[in-house]
């Protein structure tokens, strides 16, 4: 049923779980989990000078990476992993990835970051529900506390 799922994380506490989940479904029907980061270039707009968008584009995708490795290492290893680190919107690249790689399904945390975003702009998840083509099935983040 499934063939490729897609795993958008954005590093923040409590992936864990989703992480878990959508390993599970990969595992049980043989399928591939693209891991995606989105670099939120939509936030850098208001930024003043080029040098300072590339250098806070270096931190964010080095923090890209950080997420997609913590991924891989939850994800069992017999799943098979790709991964891709993108810029743009993050509700218009997590929908647009799905559809241009054939993803069957999206697995994604109800929130991540967000902040204030979120109340004046709506969850990315909300977002990516009400305009993806691919079905959406969304995990409850666990909030609480990891320890050292």
């Amino acid at each position: 049923m499934y063939d490729r799922l897609l795993l958008p994380t954005d590093g923040s506490a409590g992936m864990e779980r989703v992480i878990e989940h959508a390993d599970e479904i990969a595992r049980r029907h043989d399928a591939t989990i693209d891991i995606l980061y989105v670099i939120n270039t939509f936030r850098m707009a208001p930024m003043p000078t080029e040098a300072s968008v590339e250098g806070i584009r270096g931190l964010l995708n080095e923090g890209g990476e950080m997420a997609i490795e913590a991924a891989e290492r939850i994800c069992s290893p017999e799943t098979d992993v790709e991964h891709a680190i993108v810029e743009g919107n993050p509700k218009r690249e997590i929908v647009d990835h799905a559809a241009e790689n054939a993803c069957d399904l999206i697995v994604m945390g109800t929130h991540g970051r967000g902040g204030i975003d979120r109340l004046l702009l709506g969850s990315v998840a909300e977002q990516v529900v009400r305009r993806s083509d691919v079905p959406v099935l969304t995990v409850q983040v666990d909030e609480r506390p990891t320890t050292a």
